[in-house]
């Protein structure tokens, strides 16, 4: 159950279980599209004629369309209602510590282009930037549909009332403001979210259908950095100043390398992409070392993965202590989230069958019960782009999102 907060509370209005139906009409849509009226108000146990009126108005708004008629054995063949998403565009940036990213997708996450540039940590010049190529982008394409939003990730916390970024130790950032001045630079409304969270929502939102549950889960995003994402009850845990989900600054040796952060010890230092590269090269990971190896003529992830799948047995062993460090942390998130399950993006996915049996063994020897030593944890391929689609997700996902109520 969950309290109600009498100091912040939404009151229900006349309208408020129309808002709801509405709701629910549009992620019954999303869920099993294309999808007939008939079937729509079965499914909601309402007659025709109040889904008729709930349906009309879903297309009135522009969040649903009708589509091709559907084969029937007798009767009127119905129209079949699908969400509108391809016409309502969103541009995606994600904001890495090697490289800034950008992508043009739909509503529905599907990809029309990407391009990258070198990341320009100065804030003003990082926006100056960005408005650039967001523009073009917007001209290229105007006759496909409208770009209703910016999404951006960012390696760092990021207050949500304001959207200033609070802290991003990979990035050198504290108390930066970069929403405001690229909504006023481009004329599009920015949202802005951690990394990790944003993977969260995607993964919640856009996500394949897979049977796994949605609602219960922690994401681990590893790249740069590591990051996490905990949902509970299809709610992203944010904690009372934003900063929730940070279990990549866990120590695990307080004598440790030294992390991006500062501070020593910390599972990300031990786990991110830079960490495995440095691990490889025969160093100890720091910030300095961190920066040596983000530039774009180093060495990659995906490619030390292949040289361990070429017999490079160095790579190989960089590639395993990864997973050993990965398991210890995923351990840890079990004890203390009890999720039903974790889902891991990043490049180190491409190594998944190499060190799946590594991170399991960390868990059953760690986790606190049977049950908890066998959480499901499955990779999300790199493919997929999970922080892309989770830049999109922050624009889209809100559109389906259930109204407040008390």
């Amino acid at each position: 159950m969950r309290k109600i907060n009498v100091g912040d509370f939404a009151r229900a209005t006349r309208s408020t279980s129309r808002k709801i139906n509405l709701q629910i009409a549009l992620n019954l849509v999303r869920e099993h599209q294309p999808i007939s009226r008939a079937d729509l108000a079965r499914r909601m146990k309402l007659n025709r004629g109040t889904m008729t009126a709930l349906v009309n108005e879903l297309v009135s708004e522009g969040t649903v369309v009708e589509g091709e008629t559907a084969s029937t054995t007798r009767g009127r063949r119905p129209k079949m209602l699908y969400v509108r998403t391809r016409d309502r565009l969103v541009i995606g940036v994600d904001l890495r510590f090697s490289r800034t990213t950008l992508m043009v997708s739909d509503f529905a996450g599907t990809q029309s282009t990407r391009e990258s540039f070198e990341t320009v940590f100065d804030p003003p010049a990082l926006v100056a930037e960005l408005a650039q190529r967001i523009l073009q982008l917007r001209e290229r394409y105007a006759s496909v549909g409208e770009i209703e939003g910016i999404g951006m990730v960012v390696p760092g916390m990021v207050d949500q009332a304001t959207g200033r970024v609070q802290n991003a130790p990979q990035l050198g950032w504290k108390d930066v403001e970069i929403r405001g001045p690229l909504e006023e630079a481009t004329g599009i409304p920015v949202v802005l979210d951690n990394a990790s969270i944003a993977c969260a929502q995607a993964y919640m939102w856009l996500g394949k259908k897979d049977g796994g549950s949605a609602d219960d889960f922690v994401y681990v995003m590893v790249s740069d950095g590591l990051g996490v994402g905990v949902v509970v009850n299809g709610q992203v845990m944010r904690g009372a100043g934003n900063t929730a989900g940070e279990f990549g600054h866990v120590p695990i040796d307080l004598n440790g390398p030294r992390c991006l952060c500062g501070a020593r010890g910390c599972w990300e230092a031990y786990t991110s992409n830079l960490a495995t590269l440095a691990r490889y090269q025969g160093v100890e990971f720091s910030p300095r070392e961190g920066r040596r190896l983000s530039d774009p003529a180093s060495l990659t992830v995906p490619q030390l993965v292949d040289l361990a799948r070429r017999g490079d047995a160095r790579a190989l062993a960089a590639v395993r202590e990864t997973g050993f460090y990965l398991g210890v942390g995923l351990a840890s998130i079990i004890n203390v989230a009890n999720p039903s399950r974790i889902v891991v993006g990043g490049e180190i996915t491409g190594a998944w069958d190499l060190i799946e049996d590594t991170i399991r063994a960390m868990i059953r020897e760690r986790a606190l019960t049977p049950r908890a030593a066998e959480t499901p944890v499955t990779p999300e391929p790199m493919d997929q782009f999970p922080r892309l689609r989770g830049a999109a997700a922050l624009v889209a996902a809100p559109v389906f999102a259930a109204p407040r109520v008390a």
